[in-house]
Formats: C-alpha cells, structure tokens, sequence
C-alpha cells in the first residue's frame, strides 16, 4: 500500500468531517466560533495583539474565568498566539494567527449584520411577544 502524502491525508480527513455528525471535530469547532465570547475575542484583536488586561476592558460583562478559558481555548484551536515578556509584571500579548486571521472576515460579519438588523430583530421579538400574550 503507497504512503500518502501529508496533502493528501489532509484532504482524506476534511472529506470525512461532517458537522451534523455530534462527535465530529468539525462540530465542535462550530460549538466553538458560534460562542459569544470567542466572537468577540477574534474582532477585538482584529487591529493587532492585546493585552490581557485591555481585552477585559473592550469585552464588558465577561469575567475573568471565561476570558481566560476562551484565551485557552482559541490557543489551543490555533486561532491565536499567546506571547509573555518578561518584565515585572510579566507582560502577557494575545494575537490572532494566520488561521485566526482567515476567520475574521466571518466574525466581522456576523457582528457588523447583528448591529445593523437589530431593529429589525428587536420588533420581530416585540410582535411575537405582543402575539403570545394574547394566545395566538
């Protein structure tokens, strides 16, 4: 039996990734891009890396524990890099990789349609709510 190539075992795997399937990788990979916090994350560090710090600051209401576990995460997905200087106190940068980079355009999007069709939203959910109040 020939060896594959890394191309081609590469390409062997993304034909048998089926995201409607629940314990395939691609799955969880959209469990992970469709979470708000990662979201925010990836268009936050869209003009360049950040501190840990000035993230905390830009993504108001997240707390401490899920920044860091979604740090952690997109680290470990190979979205971003995490780069420490050291100094007193250690400095600490977060950057998108190349990868993280390729997703951006789709976060930007999903932002930029979520605040322009709010309104939109915001009386679609005024008219249901208006309709199930009274029973119909």
């Amino acid at each position: 039996m020939a060896t594959m190539t890394a191309a081609q075992r590469r390409e062997a795997a993304r034909v048998g990734f089926d995201a409607y399937i629940a314990e395939c990788p691609a799955r969880q990979l959209l469990d992970r891009i469709g979470d708000k916090w990662v979201s925010l994350v990836v268009n936050a560090l869209a003009d360049g890396p950040q501190r840990y710090s000035d993230l905390r600051r830009r993504l108001a209401g997240v707390s401490e524990k899920m920044l860091t576990q979604t740090l952690r995460a997109l680290e470990r997905d190979g979205l971003l890099t995490r780069t420490v200087t050291p100094s007193v106190p250690a400095r600490v940068d977060y950057a998108l990789t190349p990868l993280g980079t390729g997703l951006l355009p789709l976060m930007q999007s999903i932002k930029a349609w979520a605040e322009e069709h709010m309104p939109d939203v915001l009386a679609a959910r005024e008219s249901y709510d208006a309709a199930a109040d009274n029973g119909t």
